[in-house]
């Protein structure tokens, strides 16, 4: 998944609370994205690559993945609806994913976006 918001909105603590359950770190910040068979690929920017920023420790090293399909967008999102009934849209590189707007000070926002996933995710 995708984690998009504006600065300060929590998506390196969502990140942070996704990898305590599982989840693989792919980039913060910067990642490269590519069509690949109709697919949109994540992968890590050489640049950058390890490098994951938690607020008030500051940069950590951090082991990443060399790519996965984005299947979701998370938007962190003030002003999320409260209910949808489809996702939105977003398209990157002639490849269209879900998107979905949460909550940012939503409790328990990673069993959220795991449940996004399950929901509005591409399947891979």
């Amino acid at each position: 998944m995708l984690i998009d918001g504006a600065s300060g909105s929590g998506k390196s603590s969502l990140a942070l609370a996704l990898i305590d359950r599982g989840a693989c770190l792919i980039g913060d910040d910067s990642l490269l994205l590519e069509e690949a068979g109709g697919r949109l690929l994540a992968r890590p920017h050489p640049e950058t690559r390890g490098m994951f920023e938690i607020r008030n420790l500051g940069i950590v090293t951090q082991p990443v993945c060399d790519s996965a399909p984005a299947a979701l967008l998370i938007r962190l999102d003030p002003d999320a609806p409260r209910y949808i009934e489809t996702a939105e849209s977003w398209t990157h590189q002639g490849v269209a994913i879900p998107l979905i707007r949460l909550w940012p000070g939503a409790p328990v926002l990673a069993l959220r976006a795991e449940r996004a996933l399950a929901l509005y995710g591409l399947v891979p």
